[in-house]
């Protein structure tokens, strides 16, 4: 897993590639970015499956916030990226979500 932050000239705005390596678990059959950045909705950004592997999807998000986020693999497994630059307690209390600050 790996997150790739690439700012805007003016640094208004930083697009965010998020990795997801397969390898890592049993290859799942789909992995969904899920977050803050659109409403914690599984089917808004499915993430593409790479030649070797991987799943990714990048962003454009705005500089100033921190967006918390997990993987969804096979629409019921919450995975954590462990490259993230931190991670908080959710609201349930039962876990964390994954956070990268911009």
């Amino acid at each position: 897993m790996t997150i790739k932050k690439r700012y805007s000239r003016d640094h208004t705005a930083c697009k965010v590639t998020f990795r997801f390596d397969a390898e890592s678990v049993t290859p799942p059959k789909s992995v969904a970015l899920v977050g803050a950045f659109n409403n914690w909705d599984p089917a808004s950004i499915p993430m593409t499956r790479r030649k070797d592997g991987s799943y990714a999807a990048t962003l454009e998000l705005l500089v100033g916030k921190s967006y918390e986020f997990r993987y969804l693999l096979n629409d019921s497994d919450w995975q954590n990226d462990l490259q993230a630059d931190r991670c908080v307690p959710t609201p349930f209390g039962d876990s964390e979500n994954s956070v990268v600050d911009l």
